[in-house]
């Protein structure tokens, strides 16, 4: 008996009836993208999963997107999420079953919903700041001290880029004539090789830690929906532990990326991390010169309180030398009178003597009167000699310490004022 064939043809229309039969709706698929690539304005994809555990393939299916609708869902899809499709990412596709006779089966793309992508893409983020957290590495850059004086900066930038020209424009033109110096180390700023190129950038820096104050990583001109590669995890340990304080001006206005949480200082636009530049040596400036004023008023108070000091001592010692005078007078006067009662019960006794043998030691008596005599005129003469003012006549000082007089030069140390009074006046001098 003779078999009965068909064409390839015909069972390939036969599979076709059976798959738009069988599967006439279409279907919200979870999904990752392995592969991408547009050709005439279609869109070309490769979709996988994955096991979740072991991580290896289980399911893989091609899809197409129409030049119609890849023309809305692309640019909504972008818009909404920041980020353009791309080989990883994981995707919620609505999709129907199409089979040609001559080209096969393929699932057409008729949407995506990007609030799925978006989700997928929150949940990553917040994977990889928590495992910065749980290292210690989230906060360790902003800990840094940015230095008053940041002046040498590494600028890590595509060359090309219009964002690098504003930064440098407004740095070297800024209003205070301040003086910086930066130099550029260029990296790819989008794309798939900006984490790459980024960390080769910093790492080259880090060889030269010590040329520089601060880095600066800026962004101007390109597109914003390709801002992936600032949300990656070994970017961000780089970043984070980075010896320098870094500040990030990647140029977007959406919620802040991982690179900007670990940075020290964010900010919107690479002029802004310019005028922040600017802005901090003004303010080392004028720091400087409140340190300088206050120096100077402390000063200028400092003098008058010592000039009010010397005055006032000055007007004391005129009085401090009365009052020494008078109280060595006093004693010169107390010294005279005892001097006398001593003489005149000396004299009492040896007249006694000298009335019971006057005849027999009459010479004697008048020589011991000579002694006594010379005696007391001795005993005057040092009693004058006492006087502070006498001395200060022939020529002698004195000198005094925080009021006291000086005996052992073990009394003063360097920096200690000496006050030397003499006949006419008082001499100031400074131990050295």
């Amino acid at each position: 008996m003779k078999m009965k064939t068909i064409t390839l043809y015909e069972l390939n229309s036969l599979v076709r009836q059976t798959i738009e039969i069988g599967l006439p709706k279409s279907y919200w698929v979870e999904a990752e993208i392995s592969e991408l690539r547009e050709n005439g304005g279609h869109c070309y994809l490769e979709l996988i999963e994955k096991d979740k555990r072991y991580n290896t393939p289980i399911a893989k299916a091609s899809a197409r997107c129409w030049r119609q609708t890849w023309g809305m869902v692309k640019p909504y899809f972008e818009n909404t999420t920041g980020q353009q499709l791309r080989a990883g990412m994981k995707v919620l596709i609505e999709v129907y079953a199409q089979f040609h006779e001559a080209y096969g089966f393929s699932w057409i793309i008729s949407d995506i919903d990007p609030n799925y992508t978006l989700g997928d893409m929150a949940r990553k983020r917040q994977e990889i700041i928590k495992r910065l957290k749980e290292e210690g590495v989230f906060d360790l850059n902003k800990q840094l001290d940015l230095p008053l004086f940041s002046q040498r900066i590494a600028v890590i930038s595509s060359k090309s880029a219009a964002g690098y020209g504003d930064f440098a424009n407004q740095l070297y033109g800024n209003q205070y004539g301040y003086y910086f110096e930066a130099e550029l180390f260029a990296a790819t700023m989008q794309g798939e090789d900006v984490e790459r190129s980024i960390i080769k950038a910093l790492n080259a820096i880090n060889d030269r830690c010590d040329d520089f104050d601060c880095v600066v990583i800026i962004r101007g001109g390109g597109a914003t929906s390709d801002m992936s590669g600032f949300d990656a995890l070994e970017l961000a340990e780089n970043v984070a532990n980075f010896p320098l304080p870094i500040i990030t001006g990647i140029g977007h206005d959406r919620d802040e990326c991982i690179l900007d949480m670990v940075s020290h200082t964010r900010v919107k636009t690479p002029t802004a991390a310019a005028a922040l530049l600017i802005d901090n040596l003004h303010t080392a400036e004028r720091r400087i010169d409140d340190a300088r004023q206050r120096i100077a008023n402390l000063t200028s108070r400092k003098m008058e309180v010592e000039k009010l000091r010397l005055s006032r001592l000055a007007e004391r010692l005129p009085a401090l030398f009365g009052s020494v005078k008078d109280k060595q007078e006093a004693r010169l006067d107390i010294l005279q009178e005892r001097l006398f009662r001593l003489a005149e019960i000396r004299l009492s006794n040896c007249e006694n003597i000298v009335g019971q043998l006057e005849k027999k030691i009459s010479l004697t008596a008048e020589h011991l009167l000579m002694v006594e005599k010379h005696r007391l005129e001795l005993l005057e003469g040092r009693a004058q000699n006492l006087d502070p003012q006498l001395l200060l006549r022939r020529g002698y000082s004195i000198t005094l310490v925080g009021g006291n007089a000086l005996r052992d030069p073990s009394q003063v140390k360097q920096g200690d004022k000496i006050e030397t009074r003499l006949e006419k006046g008082t001499i100031i001098s400074t131990i050295d």
